[in-house]
């Protein structure tokens, strides 16, 4: 078996994961590397949720009795684990949400409708990147066609990293807003994060960080990057699915309206007029994603006890492991960084001719899971000519012989295809 410096114990974590014990097609012992679509969840999280239904399953908020009390401690329980876990300084500065998605259309929504200094108008300009992911990318053009604001955005390098070279172009004095991915998930790049925010703050513009890729894999500290909001998901992070959150500034977030209406967000209704609930409440129309927030408060729960730092440098070894084994295989080209330095757990890779959707069917067949097509980032294969890449990603549960597993399966591909 190979052994590398810096890995975790994944003999013990793979033991918490019940699904990485599965086999498919029949006798093939699965092989799971497509974590950043999404992360299995271990017993510990698995456990929380039959807990919370079978146990404190209640509406929260108002209510008097002893569940919905219940329900309640612990979905204000998890809001506190997620303001710890990012280092925010106020538990009030953390919006659940459904997903990251909905975190960054809530953000475009907010400052659509928001009074000055915030609002998005036709003298203003709004800055993203050619590498985001469809969903902080269409936010974005929709707040553009619907304001008349000016989209603009960096460009790519040959190697996959963002070109920055005309950054005083591109975000000027009628930047309102810059949103940006801090992992890219279809190239792996890590973000200059300083060198944009600092450009931002020069402008008076607000910086909004994608860190979908990044809150399951390294430690997060929202005061560290400096935004104005960070949006992440919970199940890439080992939670379940239906649970996003979206963190900003306190200042901004009681200045700013909300965009959904309805129940919990308000003080007063009346026929004639609303007053609406303080921040987070504000933006948490309706009835809450509750047993999904319990469910990412024990995800975080159980991140936090290996050690976001342990999880990055276990993936730096198997992301520095992985691109020498693949450089091995004939034909194969990496999309994005080539070197494990400032790169994160994701490799996409075309391999010759043969087309990804291709690729993805023969690995399966041998048990070998990975993401095949644009990855939501179709700009990114434009920009590089291409008309997909397989992605193999890693977690805090991935190990060296899956990456030899997955070399093993490439050099099929390659014979099956001739």
């Amino acid at each position: 078996m190979t052994q590398l410096p810096g890995l975790l114990d994944t003999e013990a974590i793979r033991k918490d994961f019940p699904i990485l014990d599965r086999l498919v097609h029949d006798d093939r012992k699965l092989v799971y590397l497509d974590n950043a679509a999404t992360s299995q969840k271990p017993r510990q999280v698995l456990d929380v949720l039959g807990e919370y239904y079978e146990r404190y399953n209640a509406n929260v908020h108002r209510g008097v009795h002893v569940l919905a009390e219940e329900a309640t401690a612990l979905y204000e329980g998890a809001r506190d684990k997620v303001a710890e876990f990012i280092n925010a300084p106020s538990r009030d500065e953390v919006i659940f949400t459904k997903n990251a998605s909905e975190s960054l259309n809530l953000v475009a929504n907010m400052l659509g409708w928001a009074d000055d200094p915030y609002r998005v108008d036709q003298d203003t300009e709004i800055v993203i990147t050619e590498m985001e992911h469809h969903s902080n990318i269409v936010p974005w053009q929709l707040l553009s066609q619907r304001t008349g604001a000016k989209l603009k955005w960096f460009g790519l390098t040959d190697d996959g990293r963002l070109d920055l070279s005309n950054i005083d172009e591109i975000i000027t004095e009628k930047t309102k807003i810059v949103s940006f991915v801090l992992v890219s998930n279809i190239l792996g790049t890590v973000n200059p994060v300083e060198a944009i925010v600092r450009r931002a703050q020069q402008v008076g513009a607000l910086v909004c960080i994608d860190a979908s890729q990044a809150a399951p894999h390294m430690p997060l500290d929202v005061q560290a990057l400096q935004a104005d909001f960070v949006a992440f998901t919970g199940h890439k992070m080992c939670g379940p699915t239906g649970i996003g959150v979206l963190w900003g500034r306190q200042e901004l977030l009681e200045d700013l309206p909300p965009f959904l209406g309805g129940g919990e967000m308000i003080e007063t209704v009346s026929m004639h007029s609303s007053t609406y609930a303080p921040a987070p409440h504000k933006f948490e129309a309706g009835t809450p994603p509750v047993a999904q927030a319990v469910g990412l408060g024990a995800a975080i729960d159980y991140l936090s006890a290996i050690g976001m730092d342990k999880i990055l440098a276990h993936e730096h070894a198997l992301t520095e492991y992985a691109v020498q084994r693949l450089a091995e295989v004939p034909d194969l080209r990496i999309i994005g960084p080539t070197t494990a330095e400032d790169r994160g757990a994701a490799i996409s890779f075309t391999l010759g001719d043969i087309h990804p959707h291709d690729v993805g069917q023969v690995l399966d067949e041998q048990g070998i899971a990975v993401r095949v097509g644009h990855h939501c980032a179709r700009p990114v294969c434009l920009r590089y000519g291409i008309p997909a890449t397989t992605r193999a990603s890693f977690y805090l549960y991935s190990t060296p012989a899956e990456i030899d597993a997955l070399v093993q399966g490439l050099e099929h591909v390659r014979n099956f295809f001739g």
